[in-house]
């Protein structure tokens, strides 16, 4: 509405300024100045017209970009006809996790076909965003007339920012908790094991050295770190000493964005430094998480090189507002279970309802002062990277 105000307030101007030298000034140079201001604006018209329908723009850019740095992202506007255009305006945008010093474009393509411009957007906040095209105008060459171009516009793309992971030390509490459940547990199924082995296969070779073509999945680092070798599982019990880690970045929807991107960083930056820790300490996991399709996934973490990997998974997926991650399709009996979540008050109680055994959860949460509707133990990442209770 302002600036529609603002090409009326210029016309009139105008038209002020062409009375006064006519009738005031020189008439015949006045009259001469008057068709100009009338037919100028025809001729703008004109051009603006032609251009709503002969304008295509694109962009491209990187799926992924460290915090602190720039994502250079790159936008082509073609134009599909040989006539002159005359000013076309464009307006990028990014998300909330991006600096926000975003400017509009505007060009001109006379003999050129193609133009190219680079925004550069600073990384700010580590999650996932978006990037895309907000609005694209087709404008007059006088300034008084702007319309949107009648082409679509190019679908946003989404964009992970890569936060540094913290190195957590094996000292931390939360750690050595999961790892004496884990130690428990494996302990009293190796005994449960051996006495399910047939003559076939004996006690005490349930495992063997690790052999070319082995699915990783199979190798048991917490004794191959131990035996200094590759050891390779030759039974499928396993799973169930497995600890499970979740991760529920859950987004109230009446919040602004930009008040809980950072508090999702935070989430995601202890919940890698813990999976970080334990496969690189022997203890395979499994990892629940949505994908970017919104289905809820588990993946067993045990190879030191997958974190990163799930990394990239998470940072991929947009974040759903009012919808938490469904444990309803996963088995609920687990020797220990960390559930990460923005949120441990509310509806929470849907994630936890689907674990057997309420007294082998934890959660992680965001700070000390994170409100905490349930009676089980809470956990958060202090500014030195140690999980500390609540």
């Amino acid at each position: 509405m302002i600036k529609h105000i603002k090409s009326i307030v210029s016309v009139i101007a105008v038209a002020f300024l062409v009375y006064i030298f006519t009738f005031y000034i020189d008439g015949e140079m006045g009259i001469i100045l008057l068709a100009f201001v009338l037919f100028a604006p025809l001729v703008s018209l004109g051009f603006l017209l032609y251009a709503r329908k002969r304008v295509k723009v694109s962009f491209n850019c990187d799926a992924y970009v460290p915090k602190g740095g720039k994502l250079p992202v790159k936008v082509t506007v073609t134009k599909t006809g040989v006539f002159p255009l005359a000013i076309v305006e464009i307006v990028p945008y990014a998300s909330e996790i991006f600096g926000q010093d975003i400017k509009k474009r505007k060009l001109t393509m006379f003999n050129e076909t193609r133009r190219t411009f680079t925004i550069e957007l600073d990384a700010l906040i580590g999650g996932n965003g978006e990037v895309g095209i907000k609005e694209m105008y087709s404008c007059g060459f006088m300034g008084f007339f702007k319309l949107p171009l009648k082409t679509p516009l190019p679908q946003p793309i989404s964009i992970g920012v890569i936060p540094p992971v913290p190195e957590i030390k094996a000292s931390s509490q939360l750690f050595r908790s999961i790892a004496d459940v884990v130690l428990t547990s494996d302990e009293e199924e190796e005994n449960d094991t051996a006495m399910l082995f047939s003559a076939n296969t004996s006690p005490g070779y349930e495992h063997r050295e690790y052999e070319l073509g082995d699915p990783l999945k199979r190798i048991n680092w917490k004794l191959s770190s131990k035996k200094d070798k590759m050891m390779v599982r030759l039974d499928e019990a396993v799973a169930s000493v497995q600890p499970v880690v979740v991760l529920d970045l859950y987004r109230h929807s009446v919040f602004p964005v930009e008040n809980v991107v950072i508090g999702e960083e935070k989430l995601i930056r202890s919940v890698f430094g813990l999976l970080s820790l334990l496969v690189k300490q022997g203890i395979a996991c499994n990892f629940i998480y949505r994908t970017s399709s919104g289905e809820t996934v588990s993946e067993c973490v045990d190879n030191p090189d997958y974190p990163d990997q799930l990394l990239l998974k998470v940072l991929a997926a947009k974040v759903i507002p009012d919808k938490r991650v469904d444990l309803s399709h996963v088995g609920g009996s687990v020797c220990a279970c960390v559930i990460a979540t923005t949120d441990a008050a509310g509806d929470f109680g849907v994630i936890t309802r689907h674990v057997d055994s309420p007294d082998n959860i934890s959660i992680i949460g965001l700070s000390p002062t994170t409100p905490n509707g349930t009676s089980l133990p809470m956990w958060y990442l202090d500014e030195e990277n140690n999980f500390k209770s609540v």
